[in-house]
């Protein structure tokens, strides 16, 4: 073959091969046009989150779930309680980062302010979920579990109401060296009870103050009916005594509270306490603690009930749906009255009950708290009755909203009209301002409870013992003085903790266990708590308020494993604000394809 005919056939070969990669005119149209199979994404929606600053894991958790489900997150974080209120009362936000804690211990208080209409902290109106509440509240444990689920279905998978995330162990880390640690209660529900706290060294009880911390400076009120937040819960649990107690673990107890007994008449509808007589008022004089002399009584209780469950009783009450089921509370002064009353479930009579386990039987019922005398047999007694059998009422009780006030006090500091009620010149009983030092500390409180508050500032609130409460027995208040330090970040907390700078941290962040576990001279004490946070939805304007298909989305963005794993397994999965209380068998999970699926029928919409 010559040289000619080879790059001929060389020539030849390179045009074959090349024909083989060239797109026809059809081809090329075809490859043009979009595949079939080619799914688009839905158009990215906008979503405000509202929080505060202190919850920045969660925030950072969320913020990346929705991302990744197709939300454009915007963030809106409050540095402290108070602004973020302000900020949710004013509608500016589409989910809201909210917790809820269950400190009566029953689940009627786990939905009633929240989710009914009207409630004290409720923006939902919807029939069905009232109709729910009320149902279940009438209940027996066995009978009202299927209501909470119905409940549930309706708050979280039909509606979106809200987005459940987790339930929070409860914990607080003791310096061991400082504090004589099983003097520290932990309990399920109510708020830590300073009274029983020692110090390792008991002779320092007297003479150095037990340093604990809160986040919050700014408290709501100290009128116990007038806030039931963060901010106050445990200050005003621990400054005025309740009728009734929760235990540790949730059961209802005479220990600690103004009664000294109580038991349920026949019916679940009249509810009896003998009153203890050896618990006065105190108040503050020159920033010291007094014994006022005045008895806590029944006028006191029957004051404070009625207060408690009257709206109207105090401009911006915070807590009054907690007591709604209470029709009236009136003295005791015939005791044949309680010799044919019989109890709830048994055979004997209401005197009986009330008898049980008292140093001297009721002999005597007096109208006077002056004249009453345990030791003689003369004592008081309150009957509470409800508006239809609700048992749940004596947790409500158990309550600080319940918290028992001096009759004679409030009535001369409230003296301003409720319906006319001016902010800037009316000063409320409880106003913080009066307690705050500056040139308006006017302390006006008086106190039944173990302890009082002297004075606060930015930096801390200090309180002192009722010299009044219970001298000589063993629910005497040990330490004298408690400081409440206002630290609102973590991490100095722990800081502070851990330099001795406090003794107590209530509230530890489960992402802090390990430090505080790897620390020789604290001790952790954890348990699982009422406790739930989720998200809470506008639903009184925003796009979020019109489509049950946008909450929807949020909801099934939120995966809850992964959550749970950030930290450390050291929560717990919840589906309701019941969850702790309630076990209905309903679990949140995630699924991005129904949120893809949401938010496309969602833009279709619009």
């Amino acid at each position: 073959m010559n040289k000619r005919t080879l790059v001929a056939l060389l020539l030849i070969l390179v045009l074959v091969i090349s024909g083989c990669n060239v797109k026809t005119k059809t081809e090329s149209q075809e490859q043009n046009q979009p595949s079939d199979t080619t799914e688009t994404a839905p158009k990215a929606v906008d979503i405000e989150l509202l929080a505060m600053s202190s919850s920045e894991n969660d925030v950072n958790i969320i913020r990346d779930q929705l991302t990744k489900n197709g939300f454009n997150v915007k963030l809106n974080l409050q540095p402290d309680y108070g602004s973020f209120k302000s900020q949710q009362d004013a509608g500016n936000y589409d989910i809201a980062l909210s917790s809820w804690t269950t400190v009566t211990g029953n689940p009627d208080y786990a939905v009633r302010s929240l989710f009914k209409t009207g409630g004290d902290y409720s923006i939902l109106a919807d029939q069905e979920i009232d109709k729910l509440i009320d149902q279940a509240a009438t209940q027996t444990p066995d009978e009202y579990k299927e209501t909470y689920k119905k409940l549930e279905d309706r708050l979280v998978t039909d509606q979106a109401y809200i987005a459940p995330l987790y339930i929070s162990l409860k914990s607080q880390a003791v310096n061991k060296d400082i504090l004589n640690v099983d003097t520290v209660r932990l309990s399920k529900s109510r708020a830590l009870a300073w009274e029983p706290i020692e110090f390792k060294d008991s002779s320092k009880n007297s003479k150095d103050p037990l340093i604990l911390t809160q986040a919050a400076s700014v408290l709501t009120s100290l009128d116990p009916i007038k806030g039931n937040d963060g901010s106050i819960n445990q200050l005003n649990t621990n400054m005025y005594v309740r009728l009734v107690n929760l235990t540790d673990d949730d059961q209802l107890t005479a220990d600690g509270s103004l009664s000294r007994n109580f038991t349920i008449a026949d019916g679940n509808s009249e509810y009896y306490f003998v009153l203890r007589d050896d618990i006065n008022f105190a108040k503050i004089e020159n920033k010291k603690a007094v014994d006022t002399g005045e008895r806590v009584g029944a006028d006191d209780v029957i004051f404070s009930l009625d207060r408690a469950k009257n709206k109207d009783s105090v401009p911006d009450h915070r807590t009054y749906s907690l007591h709604e089921h209470i029709k009236q509370a009136e003295l005791v002064t015939d005791l044949s009255a309680l010799e044919s009353a019989k109890q709830s479930g048994g055979s004997g009579t209401v005197l009986e009950a009330l008898n049980q386990g008292l140093d001297s039987d009721i002999k005597e019922l007096v109208s006077d708290k002056k004249q009453a005398n345990n030791g003689a047999g003369k004592y008081q007694v309150v009957k509470v009755t409800t508006t239809e059998p609700f048992p749940q009422v004596l947790n409500y009780l158990a309550h600080q909203s319940a918290g028992i006030v001096s009759k004679k006090q409030v009535e001369s500091i409230n003296t301003y009209d409720v319906a006319s009620f001016d902010v800037n010149k009316d000063i409320p009983y409880g106003d913080q301002n009066t307690v705050t030092e500056g040139a308006n500390y006017n302390n006006t409180l008086y106190t039944s409870g173990p302890y009082i508050l002297s004075y606060k500032n930015d930096y801390e609130g200090v309180f002192l013992k009722n010299p009044g409460y219970r001298k000589g027995s063993d629910f005497a208040p040990k330490i004298d003085q408690v400081n409440v330090r206002f630290i609102a970040d973590a991490d100095s907390a722990l800081s502070a903790l851990r330099s001795s700078e406090i003794h107590l941290y209530y509230g530890v962040p489960e992402t802090k266990y390990d430090i505080i576990q790897n620390d020789s001279k604290l001790q952790l004490q954890s348990i699982p708590s009422n406790a739930v946070s989720y998200l809470l939805f506008n639903t009184a304007n925003r796009e979020v308020a019109k489509s049950s298909d946008l909450r929807k989305a949020v909801l099934y963005s939120i995966n809850q494993d992964e959550i749970l794993q950030f930290y450390k397994n050291n929560k717990l999965k919840a589906y309701s604000t019941v969850s702790p209380l309630v076990q209905t068998g309903n679990e949140l999970k995630a699924d991005p394809a129904k949120v893809k699926e949401l938010l496309s029928k969602y833009n279709a919409s619009k």
